[in-house]
């Protein structure tokens, strides 16, 4: 089984995580290990690769960075937990459907760990907990190897969604963990959690 590497990068800049994150993958060979980083990020949208900037309705001092993911414009800041998987998915002997539906079980086992019912919705990639949305996802494969990830909101400030369309969908309701599960939840132990179950629905654990 390929080896599995969990880096906790704490609060870090989104461009030179973005940066970060093309290197490795350009730069990884066949026997590389595998890597997820769980991160947050100082206020920023990112536009993926088909983004509309009609979507992005009025972004006032947060910085709008283009990047080659899929999926439209998201909001990422403080108190959202971000997982980037740097994947060999290949060597793993998945496809990128599969590595979706991984990423979307995490999500929903994760969440029901807290009480919280929660379900993907085949129309419009993500987790949601009735019609709002608690996690994005968006992925790049380059040379058969993924990189981007996911986005849990745990305990954020939800204002900067309302500045944009998100995902693409105009008035989609954004939810977090927040006000769903009492106390709200530990940024780290929600991480620790997402990292296991993330390991085991990909076959790691």
């Amino acid at each position: 089984m390929p080896q599995l590497i969990i880096r906790e990068l704490g609060l870090v800049d989104y461009q030179p995580t973005l940066e970060a994150m093309r290197v490795f993958t350009a730069e990884r060979d066949s026997d590389t290990p595998d890597e997820i980083w769980l991160l947050q990020h100082p206020s920023v949208f990112t536009q993926g690769q088909a983004g509309k900037a009609e979507h992005v309705l009025a972004a006032g001092g947060i910085p709008v960075v283009s990047v080659e993911r899929g999926g439209q414009v998201t909001y990422h800041g403080p108190g959202q937990l971000v997982a980037y998987l740097l994947i060999d998915i290949r060597r793993l002997g998945i496809g990128v459907r599969e590595l979706v539906t991984a990423m979307e079980q995490s999500l929903v086992d994760l969440l029901a760990e807290y009480g919280v019912c929660a379900a993907p919705r085949a129309d419009a990639p993500g987790v949601y907990v009735d019609d709002a949305k608690i996690a994005s996802l968006g992925l790049r494969i380059r040379r058969g190897c993924s990189f981007h990830g996911l986005a849990l909101n745990v305990d954020m400030d939800l204002e900067p969604f309302s500045r944009i369309n998100p995902c693409g969908y105009a008035g989609l309701a954004m939810t977090q963990m927040r006000g769903l599960v009492s106390p709200p939840p530990d940024m780290t132990e929600v991480g620790t959690r997402l990292a296991t179950h993330l390991k085991k629905q990909l076959g790691y654990a």
